[in-house]
């Protein structure tokens, strides 16, 4: 039997993108131009989240802004063809590639909350 190894108090978790990123079940993770972005189905978006969605077939990163949604591109989503978009989730996470100099490893948490 004996007693706990005090060893134990030194011990560290090991970090994984799952751990750090919170990602669960109802994640997705897509690869984007930069890296990748963690996507929380399901959530639903507040005001300044980036969310992303499906319009037209195409698959686009996105702020709601009123009644409209504005992409990554300045494209305005209003009126009508609002109906043809599927909302796929919230973005919780942007990761860069490391092999980009310019870019941090990981840009954060965008998701209220996980910080």
């Amino acid at each position: 039997m004996g007693f706990p190894s005090s060893a134990m108090d030194y011990t560290e978790i090991q970090l994984t993108p799952e751990s750090i990123c919170g990602i669960n079940s109802n994640s997705l993770i897509i690869e984007t131009s930069s890296g990748f972005a963690v996507v929380e189905r399901g959530a639903q978006p507040k005001t300044g989240d980036y969310v992303l969605v499906s319009w037209l077939g195409h698959n686009y990163f996105a702020r709601p802004a009123g009644k409209a949604l504005i992409t990554e591109d300045g494209e305005a989503i209003e009126g009508e063809a609002l109906d043809d978009v599927e909302m796929i989730g919230v973005v919780t996470w942007l990761v860069n590639r490391t092999q980009d100099d310019e870019a941090p490893a990981m840009l954060g948490c965008m998701y209220e909350g996980k910080n």
